[in-house]
C-alpha cells in the first residue's frame, strides 16, 4: 500500500458508489414517469452495457496513450455529464448510455494503473483491495441511493453529481505516470491485434475466459433469483430479494481479501479449484428451500467467486502490462465480459420463455459452470510458468 493506491481506492469507491446510486435513482425516476417500466428498466441496463462492447476498440488505446490518472478524471467528468442530462430531464436511455460511456472509459484506467503503482508481487493484493472497496461501494451506493431517491429523485441526482466530482478531484492527486504505449494504428485494427495477442497467450486467454464466465454467471444468477426466491423461499417483496444478492456481494468481498493469501500469481492453478467450487455451490443453492441455507449458499458462491476472479484480473493486468498495454488488456476484458453477460442473459431469457423452471435453471447453470471449469482447469499452464510471457 502506498499514497497513490490509497487515493485510487478513495476515487474508485466514490465513483462506484455513484454508479450504483444513479441506477436506483434512475429507476425511481422511471417508475414515476414511464408507464412501460417493465420493459424500460431492462432496456436501461442494456443501454449502459452496450458502451462497453461498442467502445472496446477505443477505450483501451485511449487509456494507454495518456496518463491513466488523467483518464480517471475525464471518465468521471463524462459520467457527471450523463447525470446532468438526467437532471435536465432528457431521455433516460440516452443519458444513462452517456454514463455507460464514462464507465467504459474508467475501467481500463482503473485496472491498468495498478501495475504502474505497485510491484508485481503486490498486484493480487492491490486487486483484492480494489475489488473489496468496489463491493462495499456497490452495497452502500445501492442502499443509500435507493433511500435518497425514495425521498427525492432530484436530491439523488445532486448526490451523484457531487460524488463524481469529488472522485475526479481525488484522481487529480494521483502521481502522473508517462503514457505506457501510445497507439499510432487505427483503433479497430489495433483492438483486433491486441485481442489476437492476448488470446495467443495461455495465461491471458484463460483469464479472459475465466472472468467472462464469472460475470456471465453472476448476471444470470441475479435474474434467476428474482423468479426463484418468491417460488421457493416465498419472499414477498423486492427488498427481500435484494437482500439475498447482498450475501453474494459480501462473499465476493471476503473472497477478494482472501485471494492474495490463498491464490497468489505463483499458484494460478488454484483458481481451477475455486471455479469448480463455484459450480458446486450453485448446485447447492438449487437444493435449498429456506432463507438461511439460501443465504449461506449465496455467501459461499460469492467467496469462491471472489477467490476466482481476483487472480484472473491480476494475471491479465500483468500480461497486458508487459505486452499490449494494461489499458488495452482491460478493454478486451470488458468486451469479452459484457458480451458474455449479454449472451448468457439472452440464453436464459429464451429458456424461461420455453417454460424452464427457476430450479431447473439454477441446476443447469451450476452444471454448465462445473463442466466449463473442469475443462478449463485441465488447460491451465504449470505454476512455474505463470510469471513469464506465454
Amino acid at each position: 500500500m502506498n499514497r497513490n493506491l490509497y487515493i485510487l481506492l478513495l476515487a474508485q469507491f466514490l465513483s462506484a458508489f455513484a454508479d450504483n446510486a444513479i441506477l436506483f435513482t434512475v429507476i425511481a425516476m422511471i417508475m414515476e414517469t414511464v408507464t412501460a417500466a417493465a420493459w424500460y428498466i431492462p432496456a436501461l441496463q442494456a443501454s449502459f452495457l452496450v458502451a462497453f462492447v461498442l467502445l472496446a476498440p477505443w477505450v483501451g488505446p485511449f487509456a494507454d496513450a495518456r496518463p491513466k490518472a488523467s483518464v480517471l478524471v475525464s471518465a468521471n467528468v463524462v459520467k457527471a455529464i450523463g447525470a446532468g442530462l438526467l437532471l435536465m430531464n432528457l431521455e433516460p436511455l440516452f443519458a444513462y448510455a452517456v454514463i455507460g460511456v464514462g464507465a467504459a472509459m474508467y475501467s481500463p484506467a482503473k485496472y491498468g494503473i495498478l501495475p504502474e503503482l505497485v510491484a508485481h508481487n503486490k498486484l493480487v493484493k492491490a486487486n483484492g483491495w480494489i475489488e473489496g472497496s468496489t463491493i462495499v461501494a456497490i452495497l452502500a451506493g445501492s442502499l443509500i441511493g435507493a433511500q435518497v431517491a425514495d425521498y427525492s429523485v432530484q436530491s439523488g441526482m445532486f448526490l451523484v453529481l457531487m460524488l463524481y466530482g469529488v472522485s475526479a478531484i481525488c484522481a487529480l492527486f494521483i502521481t502522473r505516470m508517462p503514457a505506457q504505449l501510445p497507439v499510432k494504428a487505427a483503433a479497430l485494427p489495433h483492438f483486433i491485434g491486441v485481442t489476437s495477442t492476448l488470446f495467443s497467450n495461455t495465461q491471458a486467454r484463460f483469464s479472459l475466459f475465466g472472468t467472462s464466465l464469472f460475470w456471465a454467471t453472476a448476471a444470470v444468477l441475479r435474474l434467476m433469483l428474482v423468479v426463484w426466491a418468491p417460488l421457493v423461499l416465498l419472499t414477498t417483496t423486492t427488498a427481500q430479494i435484494a437482500e439475498l444478492t447482498l450475501y453474494i456481494a459480501i462473499g465476493i468481498a471476503i473472497g477478494a481479501l482472501l485471494a492474495p493469501r490463498l491464490i497468489p500469481l505463483e499458484h494460478l492453478r488454484r483458481t481451477g479449484i475455486a471455479a469448480i467450487l463455484l459450480g458446486l455451490c450453485i448446485l447447492l443453492l438449487s437444493f435449498t428451500e429456506s432463507v438461511w441455507p439460501a443465504r449461506l449458499a449465496l455467501l459461499a458462491i460469492g467467496i469462491v467467486g471472489g477467490l476466482f476472479v481476483v487472480p484472473m484480473n491480476a494475471v491479465l493486468q500483468a500480461v497486458g502490462h508487459r505486452t499490449v498495454g494494461s489499458g488495452g488488456a482491460v478493454a478486451v476484458q470488458n468486451f469479452t465480459e459484457n458480451l458474455s453477460m449479454l449472451a448468457a442473459t439472452g440464453i436464459y431469457t429464451i429458456a424461461a420463455a420455453q417454460g424452464v423452471t427457476p430450479v431447473a435453471s439454477i441446476v443447469g447453470l451450476g452444471i454448465a459452470v462445473l463442466a466449463i471449469s473442469l475443462l478449463g482447469s485441465r488447460r491451465l499452464p504449470a505454476d512455474e510458468h505463470t510469471t513469464t510471457p506465454g
